[in-house]
């Protein structure tokens, strides 16, 4: 597969994640997919993105950096968003927020194997600091 053909399935697989559109997700992703080292599956893994976007009603992913080199794709994702609750154990609690996700993939055939993702949390714990006002210090 060259750099252009893989570039544009994890373009499409992108735009499906922002449609939700979870019964194509089995066209981008292998039956066996793995996320961080967990064999999830496909069913697993639409799991995982059904509850993302269940607690995170605005969750977009937005492609800010994208390097291909078959079978591999590396990404930078940026997301602005709004999470209910809890999100990776802090109270974000309905604040808006943002934050960068650096995710490898691993391609077999045509569908993503293997996913390796670290998410910025020191960006979203930052942001949930109170805020100290400069006349009071």
């Amino acid at each position: 597969m060259t750099k252009s053909e893989l570039t544009s399935i994890y373009r499409d697989y992108i735009a499906c994640l922002n449609r939700q559109d979870w019964p194509s997700l089995e066209r981008f992703v292998h039956e066996d997919v793995k996320h961080n080292g967990e064999q999830l599956g496909v069913s697993g893994y639409r799991r995982m993105l059904e509850r993302d976007s269940s607690e995170i009603p605005d969750l977009f992913f937005h492609v800010e950096l994208l390097v291909a080199d078959p079978p591999f794709i590396a990404s930078r994702l940026r997301f602005h968003c709004t999470p209910r609750g809890n999100f990776l154990g802090l109270a974000v609690c309905g604040r808006r927020v943002s934050f960068a996700e650096n995710v490898f993939y691993e391609f077999r055939g045509k569908k993503i194997a293997e996913v390796w993702s670290v998410i910025d949390k020191a960006a979203i714990e930052a942001q949930l600091q109170p805020s100290v006002d400069p006349s009071r210090a």
